[in-house]
Order: structure tokens, then sequence, then C-alpha cells
């Protein structure tokens, strides 16, 4: 009883905190954030009454399935932005900005607290700070698709954001993978290639064809039914079914197989939308169905949020650190590789402001290193922490702002105004 009161209170607190948060203009992202920092263990939680917030992390994390299965279908949602019409104009756009700004985060990340570490050698160590500058790769899909459906944003920015984000899971695998392989070689002098390259490389391989496969079935199974109601039955089930089986995990000798459920799903939404003609019909019940999904995802997060960290001194200042230089890195890594690819000023200018956000695919890096790297792994895991805080609390707003300066994201006009202003007079009127 306690779980379901919590989850209520989380939802409905999240849905309040949007309409006191309208005055300001924030994106509904960040006040579901806000909303669950304080229904989180640090605030209402600590209250001690039951079901009134969340007492402990404990708590929270029991309800970490509904967190996997809204990232199942926010990544759905990302591969259905991929349709082959679309990538052969923006293609090899969205794949050499991609590929680039993560690179160069990386490389300023991994400067800046090299920096650092030669400045204070007791607070940072090389290993630490080569794991943190490929954790900085990584960028929030969720925080950015729901600032661009919240605004209805539209235009060239947004067609190039959406894949680029979705290309940065694969990438920062790569980057993530062959950095903490070196991490790990400082610590122990012996070179183990097969994690450095084979397991990253088979991970994304085999997320991609697990994906296609079930995209193919899916697509197979909607031509049984003629009701849509049915069908988008269908659709939800095939992505809690996708997501069920990217937690697979088995080795074949030396090689450990695994699926980034993210990629797994994006894979699904690829091929769905390319070879289902009711695709884009679909698309859109579905995306109703997971709006209180995605909202409920999001308290969750900010529940899971980590004050304590603002209490070390040391993780503030390297934590700042990380976060700037990983900014500068974004930003000016898109600026770079967007003018060498011949996008206009305004892509250039503001995309890489839209690639701050960071979250879920960061935090699995993290607790990947913390396990690893034992006591060492507890430094990365508070910066991680410190970083995600911010970026999910102040990166929607940058990104809202980035998508309206670019033109994407357009004020509602008069006529648009008048006529809500005339449908709830004739509401009032009825009544």
């Amino acid at each position: 009883m306690n779980i379901l009161l919590s989850v209520s209170i989380a939802l409905l607190g999240g849905l309040l905190m949007t309409r006191a948060f309208k005055p300001l203009k924030l994106p509904s992202v960040t006040a579901y954030l806000i909303a669950g920092v304080l229904v989180g263990p640090y605030c209402l939680g600590q209250l001690g009454v039951g079901g009134l917030g969340f007492g402990s992390m404990q708590e929270v994390e029991l309800l970490g399935l509904i967190s996997k299965v809204a990232l199942g279908f926010i990544a759905f949602s990302i591969g259905n932005e991929f349709r082959v019409e679309d990538l052969k104009v923006i293609g090899k756009k969205a794949t050499v900005i991609g590929v680039f700004q993560a690179i160069v985060a990386t490389l300023f990340v991994d400067l800046a607290l090299f920096g650092l570490h030669l400045l204070m050698p007791e607070q940072i160590s090389v290993a630490q700070a080569i794991t943190l500058g490929a954790i900085a790769t990584a960028t929030a899909p969720a925080a950015t698709l729901m600032v661009v459906r919240q605004y209805k944003a539209k235009g060239p920015l947004t067609d190039l954001l959406l894949p680029i984000v979705a290309l940065d899971d694969a990438v920062g695998l790569i980057v993530f993978a062959v950095s903490f392989g070196i991490a790990k070689t400082l610590g122990t002098g012996e070179i183990d290639p097969i994690s450095i390259i084979v397991n990253p490389l088979v991970e994304i391989v085999a997320s991609l064809i697990l994906g296609a496969i079930m995209g193919w079935l899916l697509t197979q199974l909607e031509k049984l039914f003629n009701s849509n109601t049915n069908r988008l039955n269908m659709t939800i089930a095939f992505v809690f079914l996708t997501v069920s089986l990217s937690q697979i995990k088995f080795d074949i000798g030396h090689v450990h197989v695994g699926f980034s459920s993210l990629l797994v799903c994006m894979m699904l939404g690829t091929v769905f939308c390319n070879i289902c003609p009711l695709s884009h019909d679909l698309m859109e019940k579905t995306d109703k169905w997971t709006s209180p999904l995605f909202a409920l995802f999001f308290v969750i997060s900010g529940a899971e949020l980590e004050l304590s960290v603002f209490t070390s001194g040391a993780v503030v200042v390297i934590g700042l650190v990380y976060i700037l230089f990983r900014c500068f890195g974004k930003y000016f890594g898109t600026l770079m590789s967007a003018k060498a690819t011949g996008c206009e000023s305004n892509i250039c200018k503001y995309l890489g402001i839209t690639l701050f956000p960071q979250a879920g695919v960061a935090l699995g890096m993290c607790t990947i290193a913390s396990a690893e790297f034992g006591e060492a792994g507890i430094l990365i895991r508070n910066i991680t922490l410190f970083a995600v805080l911010v970026y999910e609390l102040f990166g929607p707003m940058l990104t809202r702002w980035a998508l309206t300066k670019a033109g994407d994201i357009k004020p509602m006009s008069h006529e648009v105004k008048n006529r809500r202003k005339t449908k709830l007079e004739e509401a009032k009127n009825q009544k």
C-alpha cells in the first residue's frame, strides 16, 4: 500500500509542480525533477510517514522497473525519428557531429581533470580522470525528447538533434569501454583487448540485431489485427517484451554478450517506422498512453538524485570542473563539426547547448566503474551524481532556450490564444 501511495503522490506532486512553475515558463521536465527531490528521501522522506514520499533510496530503487520501461518507450519514440527518407538528407551530418562532439567532450574533461590531478593528486587519480572523461560522452535522450514534445519543436535543429542523441549511446559505449580499459590497465598493468574492444562492439551489434528482429516481428503481428486499439496494445506489449529481452546477459568463452536496452528499443522503433505503413498513427496513440509513465519516470529520477554529494568540498570542486569542461567540449565539438558539415548558422550556434542534459546512460557507466574500482569508484559515482543533479535541473531549460533561439520552438500565435480563450468562455457559459 505504501508503494502505491508513494507512486500516486509522486505523480500528483509532479503534475501540480508543473502548474506552480508555469509562470516561470520552465519545462515540465524540470518541474517533475524538483517534485521528485521534494518527495524523495532528503525532503518529505525525512518525516518518516509511510507512503508520504520515499523514506529511503531503497524504496526509490523498488520502482526501478518503471524507469526501465519508461526508458524503453523513450528509446522507441526516438527510433521512430530514423526514417530512411530523412536519414538520406541528414544522416551524414548527424553521424559526423554525433561522433566528433562526443570525442571532444571526452578530451576536454580528460585534460581538465588531469590538470586537477597535478594540482591535488591526493583527491583524484589519472585513472579516475580518464573514466570520468569517458562518462562525459553520454547525453540524456529522455529530457531532450520531453522538451521537444512539450513545446512541439520542429525544424532543422530538432531533425539533427534526435539522431545525434541516439548515436551518443553507441559512441559512449565504445569510448567508455576503451577509456575504462586504459584506466584499469593503469591500476593493474594488464591489458585486456577483449573488454576494451570486443565486448562493446559485440554489445552494439547484438543490440541492433535484436532490435531489428523485434521490429520485424512487431510489423508482421500488427497485420493480424484490424482494430487500432489492438494494434496499440500489441505495440505496447512489444516494447515491454523488448525491454525484458534486453536484460539478458551471457558469456561465450571470454566474450561477454549483453544488450543496451536503449539501442535495442531505438532499433525496434526504427525498423517499425520504416516498414509498417500504420506506424505514424500508432505512434501518436502510443505517445498519449506513455505521457503519465514519462512524468512518473522523471519524478522518480528526481527522487534518486543524491543531495548528500554537496557535503564534500572536493566533490563540488571536481564536479564543477567536470560540468563546465563537458559543456565546453559538447558545445565547441558540435560547433566545429556542424560548420565542417555545412550546417546553417542557427544549428552551429545552438545545437551544442541542447546536448548538455545527462542522466541514465552516465549513471549506468558510473555504476560499472564503482563496482570495478571499489573505494576509488566512490569518487567517480559522486561526481557523476553531482553532475546529473545539475544537468537534469538546468539542462532542459537550456535545451528549451536553444530550440527557441534556433526557431524550432515558436511562440503561441494570437489566433491559437484567441481560440483557446473562446473555448474556455464557451465551456463556462454552458455550465
